[in-house]
């Protein structure tokens, strides 16, 4: 019987087992213990109640594939080499999913993918599909995504070997959009009722005076951004419709969460299990005239993460954790849970200590953000950004500019302090801490 680093016993016999649910465009405050009003996410609500939330958690690149490759490389896009939706170039053998069924673990995928074609043949257990919210069965008949999801999941638990531990990821497609259906979000019809009698808070900067400060190269209406904005938000009426269907796929990604996570209990394995939730980037709901992601605002860069820990104090449970954390430091975690070693090639780092060592370790204040040219520089222009808690550099590498904000007085992101000669020192001192770790991005 070893003991870990927080004096809890830890059973070496037994290697732990993880399950990652892994949800879609859901931003950090897309939880109702994240002190969301409306949104109903009891499961995940509870999971946060047994275990720690990170409440300034983000992803280095904000959009699907580029996210996803992330972690399950835990790298950088520059490293990585997945500059849209296609097969990252990181070894198989260098991933987590990778690494832990060569060291024995039974290793199943669920849902999306994302990244070119599936692998299959890396998977012991594996399904993929995404795109659209109702899929059509070999019989003919239909079923939503996130049952399919559920169902898949369970078979998994359900047939998954004895004598091995287990790693199943949970790609959820909801909340994502439908993006060819005008109605975009497309819930189940039992979840109708839910928020039918609410009124769902308009951002306040939800307007064309914010959309009208951006930078002309994305405030326009060639953007995608704004093209997908009319898409939702663009009339009081569709913006209540939208985000109503919006928190019901929410709301059923939680129930099937609950689901997958009762079989666990059934099972026994729930206190040998490291339970992950997380989603691959953040989501504007209309905030400075936008829909969707890809740039470097907080709505669109911070995302939730939740982890369940067997190895926890009970002291610690239910805490928050506000260190920067990214979604390249999960496959690290997950292996150091598994005893297994990290490959030098990965560049997170390990969450563990943040939550089971005595004494808080040193960590990251700021971290290098980056996302790629998409198509044209009229539909979606590459973006970068260097970030603290405190404040914001933004690089948009096509036009050489810059911007600067403070988070503290204005966390909306609304008032560019580039130019003004009072911040011309930050603006430098950030100007060369970004440049520094652009570098080490690769």
């Amino acid at each position: 019987m070893a003991v870990a680093n927080d004096g809890v016993a830890a059973d070496d016999s037994k290697p732990m087992n993880i399950l990652v649910l892994y949800a879609d465009d859901w931003r950090n405050d897309t939880l109702g213990v994240a002190g969301n009003s409306v949104v109903k996410t009891p499961v995940l609500d509870d999971l946060a109640r047994n275990g720690v939330r990170f409440t300034h958690n983000c992803v280095t690149t904000s959009i699907c594939g580029i996210s996803r490759a992330s972690l399950f490389t835990g790298q950088w896009m520059s490293r990585h080499g997945n500059r849209s939706f296609k097969p990252w170039k990181t070894p198989w053998e260098e991933t987590f999913p990778g690494l832990l069924r060569s060291n024995g673990y039974h290793v199943g995928h669920v849902g999306k993918w994302h990244n070119g074609k599936f692998p299959k043949e890396n998977f012991d257990f594996s399904t993929s599909y995404y795109g659209k919210h109702w899929l059509e069965q070999p019989d003919g008949s239909k079923i939503h995504v996130t049952q399919k999801n559920e169902n898949d999941a369970l078979e998994f638990l359900r047939t998954k070997p004895d004598d091995k531990p287990f790693c199943l990821t949970v790609a959820f497609f909801a909340t994502h959009a439908e993006d060819s259906n005008p109605l975009q979000f497309l819930p189940q019809p039992e979840s109708m009722e839910l928020y039918k009698d609410i009124e769902i808070p308009v951002p306040s900067n939800a307007t064309q005076e914010s959309f009208d400060r951006l930078p002309e190269f994305v405030g326009n209406e060639k953007n995608e951004g704004r093209n997908r904005w009319h898409w939702r938000f663009d009339t009081p009426e569709k913006f209540q419709t939208m985000m109503k269907n919006y928190y019901r796929l929410a709301t059923e990604v939680d129930s099937t969460c609950g689901k997958i996570l009762a079989e666990l209990e059934k099972q026994g394995l729930k206190e040998n299990t490291l339970v992950i939730f997380t989603t691959d980037n953040g989501y504007y709901h209309a905030e400075h005239g936008l829909a969707d992601k890809w740039y470097p605002h907080q709505e669109s860069i911070r995302v939730p993460l939740i982890i369940d820990d067997p190895r926890m104090k009970e002291s610690l449970r239910g805490k928050t954790n506000d260190d920067l954390t990214l979604n390249v430091d999960l496959a690290p975690t997950i292996l150091t849970a598994a005893g297994i070693e990290t490959p030098a090639t990965m560049q997170g780092t390990d969450m563990s200590p943040l939550y089971l060592a005595g004494e808080k370790p040193q960590w990251r204040k700021d971290f290098f953000y980056e996302h790629p040219m998409l198509k044209s520089t009229d539909f979606i222009p590459a973006s970068e950004a260097l970030v603290t808690k405190d404040w914001k550099y933004f690089y948009w590498p096509e036009f050489d500019r810059e911007q600067l904000f403070d988070l503290r007085s204005d966390p909306a992101e609304e008032h560019d302090l580039a130019s003004d000669p009072a911040f011309k020192e930050q603006l430098v001192q950030m100007r060369k801490r970004f440049a520094t770790l652009k570098v080490t991005a690769n």
